[in-house]
């Protein structure tokens, strides 16, 4: 072989080399956005997963609540509007915002026990409010865990040269369930027992 030969021989392995290790980021790259993306609505499912399971709970918690302290009329048809509003929700951002609702709902009616002494020394109440409480943490884990998938995934979509691998594959940023400062707001509970704060 001529040395132009083997010139072209190198040039061609090189090239050939390089679009190999292009085409194998490239593929790789792809594979991880499309892994991400099913993580994402993986996890995701794990919220849904753990807000049904709350939501299952809450008109046991309503009636035994109702039995005590039926006046406080406002608190129930709040939790039963985001209870309604979750399960009407096309897409996870409505169902992060009735979700959110909730949360501020129940925790203005789990305060009830302070200002209702006989829900102290119901067991229904009792079990139900156990029950959510590990509803609540089991509902924390999987947010968690979406967010850090969510978190992976957006840092994939946002960083050179994963934006390109996510607009190969059609992957959007995903959207983090944070919660709402309505829900993270507490509530005011009346110790006197005049006017019970119904905000």
């Amino acid at each position: 072989m001529n040395t132009v030969g083997k010139l072209l021989l190198m040039v061609a392995a090189v090239f050939g080399g390089g679009a190999l290790l292009v085409g194998g980021c490239v593929y790789s790259g792809y594979n991880r956005a499309i892994t991400l993306d099913q993580g994402v609505k993986a996890a995701w499912a794990q919220v849904e997963n753990q807000l049904q399971r709350r939501f299952d709970l809450i008109p046991n918690l309503v009636s035994t609540v109702k039995g005590v302290a039926g006046q406080e009329e406002k608190i129930f048809l709040g939790i039963a509007d985001s209870r309604k509003a979750y399960f009407a929700a096309g897409s996870s951002a409505e169902k992060m915002h009735a979700a959110n609702g909730l949360e501020s709902a129940l925790s203005r009616l789990l305060v009830l026990h302070e200002t209702y002494p006989d829900l102290k020394s119901n067991q229904s109440f009792l079990d139900l409010q156990s029950q959510l409480e590990g509803a609540e943490n089991r509902l924390s884990v999987e947010r968690k865990k979406y967010n850090e998938t969510v978190q992976a995934l957006n840092t994939l979509c946002r960083k050179f040269p994963g934006r390109y691998y996510c607009n190969l594959a059609g992957v959007e940023p995903a959207q983090f369930f944070e919660i709402e400062d309505a829900a993270r707001a507490v509530p005011k509970v009346d110790f006197t027992g005049g006017d019970r704060d119904r905000d």
